[in-house]
């Protein structure tokens, strides 16, 4: 029963954030289970590395990383909410967990990476950011990675957030996660390897 608990709780938090600052938070809800093991799916923990998670929220992707078979220490959880913060570190407390903001990454890391990261994986709500937001975005986040890493990102529209306009990076998509509310599609962008 606790699970069960902890989700409904988790669910109210979502809410209750989303009524406060909904540009911010994005969802009503978080992440499901299919979407989260979807997410995560796109990260090989045998690549070496941090894995830097944007707007990890409750937690739901966190923990698929983990049962991926992520070590909770490679995680560098970047989250804006003060009160995510908390619980993410309640929750898992051996990641990094980092008050910030996610669009500002060299600000907000900083020096806080010590080697490329593995990937990255975003549940930020793009599509209320302008696209040279996020554009920006995903170039900051490719510059902190191998270049071969993932930037994995979901999103409930049926078009991409970041279009596949640009010869400088390769996009691929999921089939529709029927069992998210609502429906979502997970987005993986690799920078494209020049011949």
């Amino acid at each position: 029963m606790p699970l069960r608990k902890d989700r409904f709780e988790d669910e109210a938090r979502f809410l209750r954030s989303w009524l406060e600052r909904p540009l911010i938070v994005g969802a009503v809800t978080p992440s499901g289970k299919a979407l989260a093991r979807t997410m995560a799916s796109y990260v090989d923990p045998r690549i070496p590395g941090p894995i830097i998670e944007l707007g990890p929220g409750t937690g739901p992707v966190t923990d698929a990383l983990i049962r991926r078979g992520v070590e909770q220490e490679r995680l560098i959880l970047v989250e804006y909410s003060h009160d995510f913060c908390q619980l993410l570190k309640r929750r898992f407390p051996k990641a990094t967990i980092v008050q910030g903001d996610a669009y500002d990454l060299q600000e907000t890391l900083g020096d806080l990476l010590k080697e490329p990261a593995a990937a990255t994986v975003s549940s930020l709500p793009l599509f209320t950011k302008p696209m040279d937001q996020r554009l920006d975005l995903l170039e900051a986040a490719q510059a902190m990675m191998h270049p071969e890493a993932p930037f994995i990102q979901f999103t409930y529209a049926v078009v991409p957030p970041i279009p596949a306009r640009s010869q400088a990076y390769k996009t691929r998509a999921s089939n529709r996660i029927w069992r998210n509310l609502p429906p979502a599609r997970v987005w993986v962008y690799n920078k494209a390897t020049t011949p």
